[in-house]
């Protein structure tokens, strides 16, 4: 809020100068009444009158300039920390995003987020006028009256104590509402994500009672801090309309003696109406402050987590080996996203390993195929290699250099990359492609068309401009794959990673495209993680997974030798039950495609 004090300043000092301009009506109001009626001349009565007036005009729209300001503040100050929150979540290592939870991140970006604006708002207008209203009327009234003062003397402090010991309990409850919060969004995206899959499996009923526990959660944890939050409230209407009474029993009394004057009792009563609501607004000012609490502490968990990936100081350099990456004796224990995974991997004392003690190289130019069973961990060892994650242990190098000495903007840089289940953005295909790089019609064209995917764009109505729906759920998933190594392919990177995002496309459509990489400027080095043999058989190494550890390392005649594993996965996908070889009716296309392009899929165009 610092950036905004200024404005803060000013919108501030007009709130205050209509406070104090609010709190002189009354105390017209009861000059006219005491001083200027009995004499029955009415052009002084008109007169105040008119001051009155003009007093609350000033009050009127003094209020409504401090409120607009108050709402552009809170509106700017809460974008630009939803700004720094959202750039914080992009720079932080996988590790940090798995402990919090995309769920969690989402909730904390938006309800935390409002809850942090809406006492921004209240804390500079209500927070503003409700402690002048209280301590001005207390004291203007104890000038006015000394008697009736005393009620609000008696009252005041018990009223305050309960505010004060309420709002201090509902802050942990609002806390753990943002986490049912949390879980009810995981559940959430999760069943938007898998609405196909919960449909054709029939399991609506099952998403329903699954949906409808976490609401329950969420609604038990919110009744109950509301329940909390609610008590000042009536608490302290009953004490003050309890003062009222008062008020209005010694009031009439000592009008009745001739101790007071009707004007100072009428004028007590407003100033005792302005007490009442102010402490009503305080109140509220503090249920806010409860929730504004809980949810900037868990923005602030995300904006203060420090940096767990420092760039480390250069040191010497491999080049010995002439290898553009390198693992070296790599291991890596993955937590678990939610602190129950994390108990549970802690289970017998230890963490199981995804990856242990994983050793290759690869030059430049050259194909690595990556395969093994669901869980083996092929896409782990892609994530440490471009340092969404650090290695427990053992070191990956990139061109010689530890990954973690590199910049790790100029790290990925180097790759150009193709996830499994890649998002598709509610762009254009242009942008889809590009992501906002400055790139010529020329790239775009060339990286369409090696990824097999420009055909099918000049088909769509717009051709380039042509909108993706979110997800990408008005293409096949075919040309959502085509798309995003596309998008891969596009700045020639030195290491391309297509993890799994072949997996849609027919064989010969992923013949071609093998081949198209092959022969592209720069050769780059290729990463292969696939789950078919046929996308993979012709790298120049292969790395076969099982468990987190390698099975077998080698070419695809090695590993039919040598592995079981693969002999395994490859049998699995090539021969019917009485052994009879189908690969030549299955994957005939791929064959035929491999003899036209006179076998460049041999060597690194695997």
């Amino acid at each position: 809020m610092r950036r905004y004090l200024r404005r803060i300043g000013l919108g501030m000092t007009v709130k205050i100068l209509s406070a104090f301009l609010e709190l002189l009506i009354p105390y017209v109001l009861e000059y006219i009444i005491d001083r200027l009626a009995p004499r029955g001349q009415a052009g002084p009565v008109a007169g105040w009158g008119l001051v009155m007036v003009g007093l609350a005009w000033a009050v009127r729209w003094g209020n409504i300039f401090a409120n607009q300001s108050a709402v552009a503040v809170s509106r700017d100050c809460t974008r630009a920390l939803r700004q720094d929150l959202f750039a914080r979540t992009l720079t932080l290592s996988g590790s940090q995003a798995d402990r919090f939870g995309l769920p969690s991140l989402i909730s904390r970006m938006t309800s935390d987020s409002y809850n942090v604006q809406n006492f921004i708002t209240s804390s500079q207008t209500v927070g503003v006028r409700a402690p002048i209203m209280l301590v001005g009327g207390v004291c203007v009234a104890l000038t006015m009256d000394a008697a009736l003062a005393s009620v609000l003397c008696v009252l005041a402090p018990v009223m305050t104590a309960i505010v004060i010991f309420v709002s201090r309990k509902g802050v942990p409850l609002y806390d753990r509402v943002q986490q049912e919060v949390d879980r009810m969004t995981r559940v959430m995206r999760e069943n938007a994500a898998g609405v196909r899959v919960i449909k054709a499996l029939r399991k609506e009923a099952w998403e329903e009672r699954r949906f409808q526990e976490v609401n329950r959660r969420l609604t038990r944890s919110d009744l109950t801090a509301s329940t909390v939050m609610a008590i000042p409230a009536p608490a302290v209407q009953m004490f003050m309309n309890l003062g009222l009474i008062l008020v209005v029993l010694v009031g009439a009394r000592r009008v009745d003696s001739g101790a007071a004057e009707p004007g100072v009792i009428l004028a007590f009563l407003i100033y005792f109406n302005l007490i009442l609501h102010s402490a009503m607004s305080f109140n509220r000012i503090f249920l806010l402050l409860s929730k504004a609490a809980a949810s900037a502490d868990r923005i602030g968990e995300v904006l203060r987590t420090p940096e767990d990936q420092p760039v480390l100081p250069p040191a010497e350099e491999r080049r010995e080996n002439g290898a553009l990456i390198e693992f070296d004796r790599v291991s890596f224990t993955h937590a678990g996203t939610r602190p129950e995974e994390n108990a549970a991997s802690f289970a017998g004392g230890r963490r199981e390993k995804c990856l242990d003690g994983i050793s290759f190289r690869l030059k430049r130019g050259e194909t690595l195929g990556i395969i093994g069973h669901t869980g083996a961990g092929k896409s782990t060892l892609i994530r440490l290699l471009m340092r969404f994650y650090d290695a427990d242990e053992g070191t990956v190098y990139v061109d010689g250099r530890d990954v973690r000495t590199y910049d790790k903007r100029a790290l990925r840089e180097k790759f150009g990359a193709a996830f499994q289940s890649d998002v598709i953005f509610a762009e254009s295909i242009r942008d889809n492609i590009s992501l906002g790089r400055p790139l010529t019609d020329e790239e775009l064209l060339r990286a369409a068309e090696d990824a097999m995917a420009a055909d099918f764009i000049a088909e769509k109505p717009g051709g380039w401009d042509y909108g993706a729906d979110i997800k990408g759920a008005n293409f096949s998933g075919g040309q959502k794959q085509r798309l995003t190594i596309a998008r891969a392919l596009v700045r020639n990177p030195e290491i391309l990673i297509l993890d799994d995002s072949a997996s849609a496309l027919d064989y010969a459509t992923d013949a071609r495209l093998r081949s198209a990489i092959r022969e592209r400027k720069g050769s780059p080095a290729v990463f292969i993680v696939s789950q078919r043999t046929s996308s993979i058989r012709h790298a120049d190494k292969i790395i076969v997974l099982e468990d987190g550890e390698v099975a077998g390392i080698g070419t695809h005649e090695d590993l039919l030798k040598n592995c079981q594993t693969y002999r395994e996965i490859y049998e699995s996908q090539y021969q019917d039950k009485a052994g009879e070889g189908k690969e030549s009716r299955e994957f005939g296309t791929e064959g035929e495609e491999n003899h036209r392009t006179g076998g460049v899929l041999n060597g690194a165009a695997g």
